[in-house]
């Protein structure tokens, strides 16, 4: 295994350790990037787990703390670089932003001599993105929003696609590159990055946590990084799909949902109604195609305009109701979270 140098320092075979990156200090206040590496004794790639790019996305923050307690990865081939928080500035006033109010997933690949959410960019692609061979990036919704857990990637890419397939969330999301974004650049230098969206803003959803903790086991696993479990479990199927449309308000108003997040919808149903908060109108909003919900806005008062369902388009409703079914039924709970610490492998 060659050698592995983080933050100037030697991480040698076997090493579970927290290394600290300097970060532009806030007004002249030391600040710091805390990074987890853990290093099996066997040769494998390299791997980061990234969280809270933007500050007010905590699901990511607990899953990666999970992560890093699990006994399992005693026997991990490889090395991982856990990021429990990327915007440490953010996540200190509970913003998405950083203080100069830009957003660090459209400051990539970042510069030296650019803003401040440029230089954090610009050190945590060079000292993390650049010395891995995949990524997986931890996201909510924005704030007063929530999402269906799903991957989204690029699933054109046969290793990706494998990927998001095994990571065993209930969508996975075919996704269009943005500019500036971290999965954008690391693409361009042949990174893969899988990106899991769940939950809400500001908000543990246990769910959310438990799928995105096993899931991140699933693609170790899928990446040849732990060995193949003893028992396997029976597979999840998740939906597949290549669009997905942010429906929007027609009028301002009240809104009162009548479909619920990971619910299937067939076109022109009703989904929800706005209605006038002084008077007795009521607007009708309907879906446009088949599809099911994997986001949705959780606040009632709305503005002409506003976002308010996410849905994936669907070819197959019945099947993609078999599957979410499937998921709900059998959910994770958190027990599961200890079995992985006690679980039989295998060579």
């Amino acid at each position: 295994m060659p050698e592995f140098i983080l933050g100037n320092e030697k991480i040698p075979r076997g090493a579970n350790l927290t290394i600290d990156i300097e970060l532009p200090k806030l007004y002249n206040t030391p600040t710091k990037l805390p990074i987890h590496v853990i290093r099996g004794k066997k040769d494998g790639p390299t791997i980061f787990i990234s969280a809270a790019i933007h500050g007010d996305e905590l699901n990511g923050i607990e899953i990666t703390r999970r992560v890093r307690k699990l006994n399992i990865l005693k026997k991990i081939r490889g090395t991982i670089l856990l990021v429990p928080i990327v915007n440490v500035y953010g996540i200190m006033t509970l913003s998405r932003y950083l203080p100069d109010r830009r957003d660090l997933n459209r400051s990539f690949p970042g510069s030296q001599k650019g803003s401040l959410a440029s230089r954090v960019a610009k050190i945590f692609f060079d000292e993390v993105v650049k010395k891995c061979d995949l990524g997986i990036d931890l996201h909510t919704a924005s704030i007063h929003k929530s999402n269906l857990p799903q991957i989204r990637t690029n699933i054109d890419n046969e290793h990706t696609f494998s990927l998001a397939k095994a990571f065993g969330a209930p969508v996975v999301l075919h996704s269009e590159l943005r500019d500036g974004s971290l999965r954008a650049v690391a693409q361009e230098e042949g990174i893969p990055i899988l990106l899991y969206e769940a939950g809400e803003a500001l908000r543990f959803d246990e769910k959310s946590i438990s799928i995105g903790v096993h899931g991140i086991i699933n693609v170790l696993r899928e990446n040849g990084m732990l060995p193949k479990v003893a028992k396997k479990k029976s597979l999840k199927t998740p939906i597949i799909t290549r669009n997905s449309q942010w429906i929007r308000s027609s009028e301002s108003g009240m809104l009162r949902t009548i479909k619920a997040l990971g619910d299937t919808v067939r076109k022109d149903d009703i989904i929800a109604f706005i209605d006038e908060p002084l008077g007795d109108e009521s607007f009708e909003l309907r879906a446009p195609y088949d599809g099911v919900i994997i986001g949705k806005s959780e606040i009632p008062l709305v503005q002409e305009g506003d976002a308010i369902f996410h849905i994936a388009k669907l070819n197959n409703l019945e099947v993609a109701e078999n599957k979410i079914e499937y998921f709900n039924e059998s959910a994770i709970e958190l027990s599961e979270f200890f079995e992985l610490n006690n679980e039989d492998i295998i060579e």
